[in-house]
């Protein structure tokens, strides 16, 4: 017996280790792929007058007068929101590239949609076409749309389950630094020039090309090996690998029961889960949130922090500062969020996160139209601040973490590619309109922001239940009772089997003799 514990706590010991193969290859993988999403949301930002000046101008060399300011409004607002609509066309592409290429396969594909782009942005200017950058963003969103999907399945599914949720934040992470990353380098002083600005939008091809050289050297993800691919050694081989020791039987036999539960549950497609009672809720709760993350304005702040700086007062040379301010807040707080959704919950940050931003984009209704008061500025940043630190605690990252623990493995996949779609169609249509709203509406387009982060905080009090510390039968069957359906404790998919001791070959045997 005392062999036996002791065995247990040497492999529990063994598998939560971050080995050195486990680590570099969580950077490499939200280096090269998370982080260029974060820094294509902002990249655009400081150098906006200089991209617009390079469109007016292009436009009177070839028609001999420039565009008048609703060509430019369009233009412009095309170019912002395409990168989102790639996004859109990226999530659809998940499925079928992860199930035939693998995660690692569809990462180092990806960045053909990264490295491309990064080459034509950054020659546009000398080429004079400001038609190839519009065309770009929509290829880069294409690889951000598959990245955001892909990198926390390929990290997932190869961390051992005590570091998995921890290994899971990181692409987040990176996405507030890529963020940062494109702020500092867009001041200015450094790449936010008129001359600076090519080189700055072609910068987003080096992490993918450091990716496309470095990653070939680490392992597939075992379970897609195993799962999927029915290679036994080649997943053993890559588990010994990312575990940095021989002993990864009782992992491998997890993965068997995986593979065994998958194929008796099937899988959902997403027209089932749209037509399935018994998940009516989780489906619109996820809908709702992913929506309420987007259209809450979170992506408007950072395409247009800039501009929201300076009808705040804020002295134009100083703009910059304030911008890269912002991100480092974001870059903290994501950390922050790391340590204490554990210990306060997913429905408390939820709240906690859209509540913050509802009373920020309020406050700053006010404070813009009251600018001319000496203070009012300072309140400006400070409304901006504090959004951005509400959406990072919660309204950002938590939504995700819903997903997975709402839904079980047959019907996780369909809700994710539902999720995703919500998210990017919801950002393309924040960054299509936002300018239109800003010109017609002024400093009152933030209460539209207002009233969607009150509805989805109504919503969240009323319907979304806490998930922290319950297992994935437990969050459905209390949901089960929201939809007015009864789900049976046995159950074969509402198992976890990454849980249950019983040995699979009993689990049949004892299905059989019930049916």
């Amino acid at each position: 017996m005392e062999k036996g514990s002791q065995k247990t706590l040497t492999s529990v010991d063994r598998d939560g280790r971050m080995t050195i193969v486990l680590g570099l290859v969580t950077f490499i993988a939200a280096f090269g792929s998370s982080f260029q999403y974060g820094y294509n949301v902002s990249v655009i930002n400081s150098p906006a007058p200089f991209m617009q000046d390079f469109y007016n101008e292009t436009y009177f060399q070839r028609d001999g007068s420039y565009m008048d300011e609703d060509l430019m409004t369009a233009l412009w607002s095309l170019t912002v929101s395409f990168f989102p609509l790639g996004g859109f066309f990226g999530s659809l592409m998940v499925g079928p590239m992860v199930n035939s290429c693998g995660r690692k396969g569809t990462l180092l594909i990806n960045n053909v949609f990264s490295i491309i782009p990064a080459i034509l942005m950054g020659i546009s200017k000398v080429a004079k076409t400001f038609e190839v950058i519009i065309v770009c963003r929509v290829i880069i969103g294409i690889c951000a749309g598959l990245s955001s999907n892909v990198v926390p399945m390929y990290l997932g599914e190869m961390s051992p389950k005590n570091l998995r949720g921890a290994v899971g934040v990181v692409p987040q992470l990176f996405i507030t630094v890529g963020i940062l990353t494109a702020q500092i380098l867009g001041m200015r002083m450094v790449l936010g020039s008129v001359d600076g600005w090519p080189i700055l939008m072609g910068l987003t091809g080096v992490p993918a090309a450091l990716q496309l050289m470095t990653l070939p050297f680490f392992p597939e993800s075992p379970r897609y090996l195993l799962i999927q691919k029915g290679d036994e050694k080649e997943a053993r081989a890559a588990l010994k690998r990312l575990r940095g020791c021989d002993d990864v039987e009782d992992e491998m036999e997890e993965m068997r029961k995986e593979d065994q539960a998958e194929k008796a549950e099937g899988k959902m497609s997403i027209f089932t889960l749209f037509t399935y009672r018994g998940l009516r809720w989780q489906l619109i709760s996820i809908i709702v949130m992913m929506m309420g993350q987007q259209l809450s304005g979170v992506n408007a702040v950072y395409y247009y922090a800039d501009r929201i700086y300076e009808n705040a007062g804020v002295k134009k040379d100083d703009v910059q500062f304030v911008t890269v301010g912002t991100g480092a807040v974001n870059v903290i707080m994501t950390l922050l969020a790391v340590f204490i959704v554990e210990k306060l919950g997913r429905r408390i940050l939820l709240l906690a996160g859209f509540g913050i931003c509802c009373v920020a984009c309020a406050v700053l209704t006010v404070a813009l139209n009251l600018k001319t008061i000496s203070w009012m500025p300072y309140i400006s940043i400070a409304c901006v601040f504090s959004y951005v630190i509400g959406h990072a605690i919660g309204a950002s990252p938590i939504p995700s973490v819903m997903i997975i623990e709402m839904f079980l493995q047959s019907s996780r996949p369909a809700a994710f590619m539902v999720g995703g779609s919500v998210h990017w169609l919801s950002n393309f249509t924040v960054g299509l309109v936002f300018s239109y709203m800003e010109k017609g509406l002024g400093p009152y387009c933030f209460l539209v922001f207002c009233g969607i982060c009150l509805v989805t905080v109504i919503y969240i009090f009323i319907i979304v239940p806490e998930t922290k510390n319950k297992t994935f039968m437990e969050i459905n069957q209390s949901m089960a009772k929201r939809n007015g359906v009864e789900l049976p404790v046995d159950k074969e998919e509402l198992r976890d089997f990454t849980a249950v001791s019983v040995p699979y070959s009993e689990k049949r045997e004892e299905r059989n003799s019930a049916l």
